[in-house]
C-alpha cells in the first residue's frame, strides 16, 4: 500500500468511532421494528421510502460532526450563537423526549433479553438490568469503553444480520395465505400514515446531529489529536452507510419471511420484537431464531447504550449552561482558519475568543464530568419510572415524543444549515454547492413531510 494511502487509512481509523456510535443509536426501533414491518406489509417497495429519508436527512445530520471538526465547538454551542430561542427549542425537544425515548428503546431491549434467557419478560426487572448495565459501562469506561464496545457490537450486528438476511432469501419461502397488497397499499390512508412513521425516525431524528457533534469532540479528546475534517466526514459516512445497510437488511428479512403470510403483529414494541424472532424460528429453524435474536438484542443494546450516553452529555451541557459553567467539550484551541490534522492538543491561547466555549482545564472539566455522571442517573431513573408506572401509556407517550421531534425537524435542519454557512465557520469547511442544493431539497422534503403528517 502506498505511503499516502496508508497514512490516510490510519487517519480514518483514528477518527473512526462517533459515526459507529451514531449508527448504534440509529439502529433501534426504527430498524428492528419499523423496517421489518415495512417489508412484511409492503414488500421491497418500502426500500424507496427508507432511501428517500436517508438521502434528504443526510446533510443536516452530517453538519453536526462537520461543525464540530471545523470550529472546535458543539452544535449546542452553535445554537447559543443564534440566541436563547435556539437553545430553548433544542432544550424543549430534549426534555420532551429524553425519558420517553430511553424508555421505549429500553423496553424492547429488556423484552429481547428476557426472551433469549428463556423467561417471561418482566419489564420492570429486565429494564432495570439493561439500564444498570448501561450506567456501569458508561461510568466505568465513559467514552473510551463506549467507543470500543460499539465497534464490537456493530461488527457482530452487521455479520449476524447479513447472515440472517441471506438465510431468509435462500431458505424455503413462507406459505402465502393472502395476496400481498402490493405498492398501491402505500397510497391508502393507513399506508401514508405508516410511511410517515417509517421515515420520521429513519435513520434518526435531526436532533441527533447535536449528539454526534459532542461525540466528535470527545473523540478528539480521547485521541489527543485534532481530527481532519475529511476524516470526520469519512467516519460519519461509514456510520451512516451502516445504518442504511441495516435498515435494508431488516427490510429484506421482513419481506422474505413475512410478506403475504397474513401475520398480525402485536401492538407493543416488546411483543412485536419477540414475535419477529419467534417467526424466524418457526420458518427457518431454531438456529435462525437464535441468530436473529442475537442480532436484535445487539441492535437494541447498542441503541440503549448510545442513547443513555447522549442524554447524559446533554444533561451535562444544559446543567453547565444554567449554572454559567464554561461549556467547551474539550481542551482544543482552534484558529479561525483551517485546522491541521494530527496536531497535538494545545491549551487555549490567552487571546482566543470566549464565544460560548472555554478551556477544558481545571475545574471546568471536573464540573462537566460531575454533570455527566448526574445525567447518567437522571435519565435512566426517569425512563425506568415510566416503564414501571406508566407502561400502559408508553405507546401514547412515544407518539407524543416522536411527533415533537418530527415536527421540529425542519427547524433544526434550518438551524444546522445556517450555522455551517455562517461567517464564523471556516470557509473551507462550508458545504459545497451540491450539499447546499441537497440541503434545500431536504428542507422542502421535511416541511412537506410535516404538512402531510398533520393532514393525515
Amino acid at each position: 500500500m502506498p505511503t499516502g494511502s496508508a497514512s490516510r487509512f490510519r487517519a480514518i481509523l483514528n477518527a473512526l468511532g462517533p459515526g459507529l456510535i451514531m449508527a448504534g443509536a440509529a439502529i433501534g426501533v426504527s430498524h428492528l421494528v419499523q423496517s421489518t414491518r415495512a417489508g412484511a406489509e409492503y414488500g421491497y417497495i418500502a426500500a424507496v421510502l427508507i432511501a428517500a429519508a436517508c438521502l434528504f436527512k443526510y446533510p443536516f445530520l452530517e453538519y453536526g460532526p462537520r461543525y464540530a471538526a471545523a470550529t472546535g465547538e458543539s452544535l449546542l454551542d452553535g445554537y447559543r450563537r443564534l440566541g436563547p430561542w435556539a437553545t430553548g427549542v433544542f432544550a424543549l425537544i430534549t426534555v420532551g423526549t429524553m425519558f420517553i425515548v430511553l424508555a421505549s428503546v429500553t423496553a424492547v431491549t429488556a423484552g429481547l433479553m428476557g426472551w433469549l434467557v428463556g423467561t417471561t419478560p418482566n419489564l420492570a426487572l429486565w429494564s432495570g438490568v439493561v439500564l444498570g448495565l448501561c450506567i456501569l459501562i458508561l461510568m466505568w469506561g465513559r467514552y473510551q469503553l463506549l467507543d470500543r464496545a460499539m465497534k464490537v457490537i456493530m461488527a457482530l450486528l452487521a455479520v449476524s444480520t447479513l447472515v440472517a438476511a441471506v438465510a431468509a432469501l435462500v431458505g424455503p419461502a413462507p406459505e402465502m395465505v393472502e395476496t400481498p397488497a402490493g405498492p398501491s397499499a402505500l397510497l391508502t390512508t393507513s399506508g401514508i400514515a405508516f410511511s410517515l412513521a417509517l421515515m420520521g425516525w429513519m435513520p434518526v431524528p435531526i436532533d441527533m446531529a447535536a449528539w454526534h457533534s459532542l461525540w466528535t469532540l470527545e473523540r478528539e479528546r480521547d485521541t489527543g489529536t485534532r481530527l481532519a475534517l475529511r476524516d470526520v466526514q469519512a467516519d460519519f459516512a461509514i456510520g451512516y452507510a451502516l445504518s442504511l445497510f441495516m435498515a435494508l437488511a431488516f427490510l429484506v428479512l421482513g419481506t422474505a419471511i413475512m410478506y403475504g403470510t397474513g401475520t398480525e403483529f402485536g401492538s407493543g414494541a416488546v411483543a412485536f420484537a419477540t414475535q419477529v424472532v419467534d417467526l424466524y424460528t418457526t420458518t427457518l429453524g431454531a438456529w435462525a431464531g437464535t441468530l436473529v435474536g442475537i442480532a436484535a438484542l445487539t441492535t437494541m443494546l447498542s441503541t440503549t447504550l448510545a442513547v443513555t450516553d447522549a442524554y447524559g452529555r446533554l444533561v451535562a451541557w444544559f446543567t453547565a449552561y444554567l449554572q454559567g459553567t464554561p461549556l467547551a467539550a474539550r481542551s482544543l484551541a482552534r484558529a479561525p482558519e483551517a485546522v491541521a490534522a494530527g496536531a497535538e492538543i494545545a491549551p487555549r491561547p490567552e487571546h482566543a475568543p470566549a464565544s460560548g466555549t472555554a478551556s477544558d482545564a481545571g475545574g471546568d472539566v471536573e464540573a462537566l464530568q460531575r454533570y455527566y455522571r448526574l445525567g447518567l442517573f437522571i435519565t435512566p431513573i426517569g425512563a425506568w419510572a415510566i416503564l414501571a408506572v406508566l407502561v400502559s401509556s408508553l405507546t401514547a407517550l412515544v407518539d407524543v415524543a416522536t411527533t415533537l421531534a418530527f415536527l421540529a425537524g425542519p427547524v433544526l435542519g434550518a438551524m444546522n444549515y445556517y450555522l455551517v454557512c455562517s461567517d464564523h465557520m471556516p470557509e473551507h469547511a462550508q458545504p459545497s454547492a451540491g450539499m447546499r442544493m441537497l440541503s434545500w431539497a431536504g428542507l422542502v422534503f421535511l416541511v412537506a413531510f410535516c404538512v402531510a403528517y398533520v393532514v393525515v
